[in-house]
């Protein structure tokens, strides 16, 4: 392949200094891989927001373009498993932490990465979701398959105004869920009652119940089951206040990465905490998961949960907005279309 250059937004982050912009590289530039793709779009997750500010260590080299989401058309492979004029994308999968990642004109990345984009969705729409959207399928299907019920009450999602969070709460409501929306951010309460929630209380409200004292070991039952992006006290709170045989899925750390509760809802009322990880997937599995997401949890309100796109430029400004957290919903980065 010829060598030319092309635009890539990277970051430095290495013996305490650290630098993000956008440069001109070249392809040799790039970690190795066997399958060149021309990146069409990429999106902004809060770990990229992260990784782009220094305010979270992402990266796992000195130096890496950021974006751990990325959606292209094939330009160049040696691997049997792609051809030139494929539409892959890539979603949680090591961008931007092993391997240069989706905020680039071209990437160059290894075949395991990537994945074809599935009958029913568009390059853009494996962006839209992007981590945020196939995490919150994986919650949906691992809670369904644990054998959650729609009779068993509602299912709370905390953090419901996040990428995850809005997904969640669309996903569940439009496949016949009763969902009720947690958020501290009261600007966006109409926004999630579009998006499907019967009702939303205030994260804070949450923050009070749960920080006041530690919650008894069994308190009121009140949630058929939980998606929770919070952790810390929240998750502890959920726990305790979640009905016989609900299911807490369990994401996101924004309040805490602790964790104060006991066993007795999981061994009095047969609650059961359910770990969400993307990244630690069998392939069958996350498969499953992505055809899903192209057909029953394919969001009604699509356009609702991601308007919009922002430019390779743009993104010093758009990460400064999410570590504000005065973003809802998700942000696609348009990169060659």
């Amino acid at each position: 392949m010829t060598n030319p250059k092309f635009s890539a937004y990277r970051i430095h982050a290495d013996g305490g200094e650290f630098s993000a912009k956008l440069i001109q590289m070249q392809l040799d530039e790039l970690t190795a891989g066997d399958v060149v793709v021309e990146v069409a779009y990429s999106s902004i997750n809060y770990k990229d927001a992260l990784a782009a500010t220094g305010k979270g260590k992402i990266l796992r080299a000195p130096e890496l373009n950021g974006g751990i989401d990325m959606a292209g058309v094939v330009k160049h492979s040696d691997s049997p498993l792609f051809r030139n004029g494929d539409e892959v994308f890539s979603c949680a999968a090591g961008l931007s932490e092993f391997y240069d990642g989706g905020y680039s004109q071209i990437a160059r990345l290894p075949a395991a990465t990537l994945r074809k984009v599935p009958e029913g969705l568009t390059m853009r729409d494996t962006m839209a979701f992007g981590t945020a959207g196939i995490t919150a399928a994986i919650a949906v299907q691992r809670m369904e398959e644990n054998g959650q019920t729609k009779t068993n009450g509602p299912i709370v999602v905390t953090g419901a105004s996040g990428g995850v969070g809005s997904f969640a709460v669309n996903m569940l409501s439009q496949i016949g869920y009763e969902v009720v929306a947690s958020s501290g951010k009261k600007h966006t309460y109409e926004y999630l009652k579009q998006l499907g929630a019967s009702d939303i209380i205030d994260r804070y409200s949450i923050d009070k119940k749960a920080g006041d004292k530690p919650p008894r070991p069994l308190e009121k039952g009140i949630w058929g089951g939980a998606v929770d992006t919070v952790g810390g006290d929240t998750l502890s709170w959920l726990n305790s206040t979640t009905k016989p045989w609900g299911n807490i899925a369990c994401i996101g750390l924004a309040s805490s990465t602790a964790l104060n509760t006991t066993v007795m809802p999981l061994i009095l009322r047969g609650v059961s905490l359910l770990g969400i990880n993307c990244m630690e997937l069998p392939d069958a599995m996350l498969d499953h998961c992505w055809k899903r997401l192209a057909t029953d949890l394919k969001p009604s309100q699509f356009d609702l949960i991601a308007p919009g796109s922002v430019s390779l430029e743009d993104l010093p400004d758009a990460f400064e907005a999410y570590m504000a957290g005065d973003v809802s919903g998700r942000t696609v980065v348009t990169i060659t279309r």
